[in-house]
């Protein structure tokens, strides 16, 4: 999943009212039909339309459009879609956005459909439970997971003198930083030729980092502090796995991980908080980094920079083992469908190993069908990336999902400010017993 925006919504009495106003069905009708489905990932268009000559062929009424925006206008051209009735019949969306549709009853709980059709859940891996709102009903169908690993610069580790199972099996620990600071700071040189660990490095003038910015503005910091902090103990939601009432902030463990990453901005080991605009993969290209932590939706282009061999790693491991926060992507229906039966048979046709598997040819997402996900990797391991450190953490249960909550945008306006100031320099880690008051308050409300 590529990072994403969330987009504010309108007034839920008014968009509600447009949207159950739009929704007549003509599924009685033995006229062709067109599904229109929208992605913001141009991999996942591509991909899904590999999957629609097979069901045209198993359904000829029905005709399959794929839809692709880019990520900064696709919530509000959706938003904009659930005012005018426009929108299309079954959409991708990120289970940030969960509740903030459900609760504005914009899309359509599936449990009479998935009833009806004898549609089998227990298919999934993972990512059912997150797409269930308060309600108790299941709104979405998975597509696809997102999670973190650790890309680096084979010939870099090489010249440092490291391996690759070095980078593999780095530990980390908030008190010294483990083999994972050792690592970093040996990899990072000056312009001097001085290396982080040495007499006479220049924090100053560093020509190429360790690592890649671990410091973030977003809350959750699915690609930068959270793999660290998760191997502590620490959860997103604390022990509440959906809908918590308050994020937990406020905790020594988020503390002491948050002031380490800080800390590597200030030895110089690490690119400061907002000092690169360029993406990972540019930035190891370059020269700039030797190991990048980034998302899953970057596996290909990251082990693809030209004249670079790049390694995938594990995230680090820690006091309580490897862990990472993974968000999931799902299906969901727009209410105002006036093709309801159709739709849902294109939702549920890519919700089949066939289809995922069809469509799982990239790493930029992992599907959420176990063997699905394996054809993706053996695609994938005969391309030359080895994207088996995503599988591992599934298969070893190092994930844990991105709690839905409610009034998701108004967390992400309130706390990343919050977050930017701390890794900007403003301020310390006391700021974290505030952001929960403002979690608390901002869950909390209707």
């Amino acid at each position: 999943m590529k990072k994403l925006r969330i987009i504010a919504g309108l007034a839920a009495a008014g968009l509600s009212a447009v949207g159950l106003a739009a929704c007549s069905s003509d599924n009685a009708s033995s006229e062709k039909v067109t599904v229109n489905w929208w992605t913001w990932d141009d991999h996942q268009a591509a991909n899904y339309k590999l999957c629609i000559p097979g069901f045209e062929k198993e359904n000829p009424n029905i005709n399959v459009k794929i839809s692709q925006y880019n990520v900064n206008d696709y919530f509000t051209k959706l938003t904009a879609g659930f005012v005018s009735g426009t929108a299309p019949d079954a959409f991708q969306n990120s289970v940030p956005l969960l509740g903030q549709y459900a609760g504005q009853k914009q899309i359509m709980p599936l449990d009479d459909l998935i009833k009806k059709t004898d549609f089998d859940l227990s298919t999934f891996n993972i990512g059912v439970d997150s797409w269930k709102y308060t309600d108790g009903k299941q709104y979405g169908i998975p597509l696809d997971w997102a999670g973190a690993a650790i890309f680096f610069n084979e010939d870099m580790v090489k010249a440092a003198g490291y391996t690759d199972d070095d980078i593999k099996n780095m530990t980390w620990n908030p008190d010294d930083g483990g083999t994972f600071d050792k690592i970093v700071a040996h990899l990072t040189v000056d312009k001097n030729g001085k290396r982080g660990d040495e007499a006479g490095f220049d924090k100053t003038k560093v020509k190429t980092y360790g690592i890649g910015t671990l410091a973030a503005g977003d809350f959750n910091g699915q690609t930068s502090w959270n793999p660290f902090v998760t191997t502590l103990g620490w959860k997103l939601g604390g022990d509440v796995k959906a809908w918590p009432k308050e994020l937990p902030f406020d905790d020594p463990r988020l503390a002491k991980t948050l002031d380490y990453v800080r800390t590597l901005g200030d030895r110089g080991l690490m690119p400061k908080f907002g000092q690169f605009t360029v993406s990972s993969s540019e930035q190891m290209g370059a020269g700039q980094v030797a190991m990048a932590q980034d998302g899953t939706w970057n596996a290909t282009t990251l082990t693809k920079v030209p004249g670079l061999k790049v390694g995938i790693a594990p995230t680090v491991k820690g006091p309580d083992g490897r862990g990472m926060i993974s968000n999931s992507n799902a299906n969901n229906i727009f209410v105002g469908t006036k093709h309801v039966d159709q739709t849902w048979k294109w939702v549920s046709y890519m919700g089949t190993v066939g289809c995922q598997t069809v469509a799982g040819k990239t790493a930029t997402f992992l599907p959420s069908i176990a063997a699905a996900l394996q054809s993706t990797v053996d695609a994938q391991k005969a391309d030359g990336v080895d994207i088996s450190s995503f599988v591992d953490a599934l298969k070893n249960d190092e994930l844990y999902p991105a709690p839905p909550t409610a009034n998701g945008q108004e967390l992400v306006d309130t706390l990343q400010p919050m977050f930017e100031a701390f890794f900007s320099g403003e301020g310390d880690s006391s700021f974290l017993k505030a952001a929960q008051e403002k979690s608390k308050e901002i869950l909390a409300k209707k």
